[in-house]
């Protein structure tokens, strides 16, 4: 004879939403700030913003204010970022490819105060905004 389970609805329902709940939040990625969001943090400098593009992706310009540590450097300039969980940062690069996997990386490190910036300095730029030699 086969047997059936029988969960009660509510329970049904609640371990439903427990998976969708928990695939959501896989599948959301670290943390990101709009462009906007970041060219006021630089205007206000109420958060450090470290553009992480190489010294030759600098030479085209970059957001007045911003840190300039190249990813290939990131490794041995960890000190240079805010400490672990305290103050909050950005980082961006030039499409936010990097700067989202970067962050990814660092929150695994234990700085949950790093998000990245949405569109990077490519949509910077695209938009006209002021950019200064490094």
């Amino acid at each position: 004879m086969l047997h059936t389970l029988r969960l009660p609805s509510f329970l049904l329902v609640t371990l439903l939403l427990l998976g969708m709940a928990a695939n959501a939040a896989a599948q959301a990625g670290p943390p990101f700030v709009s462009l906007e969001a970041a060219q006021a943090a630089i205007e206000q400098s109420s958060q450090i913003v470290i553009d992480i593009r190489e010294p030759d992706e600098h030479a085209t310009g970059v957001a007045k204010g911003a840190v300039l540590i190249p990813m290939s450097q990131l490794g041995k300039r960890l000190a240079e970022l805010p400490q672990p969980a305290k103050q909050p940062f950005l980082v961006i690069c030039n499409t936010q490819n990097r700067s989202s996997r970067v962050v990814e990386q660092l929150r695994t490190m234990g700085y949950t105060n790093a998000s990245y910036v949405k569109g990077g300095m490519s949509l910077w730029a695209a938009r006209g905004w002021p950019m200064v030699k490094p």
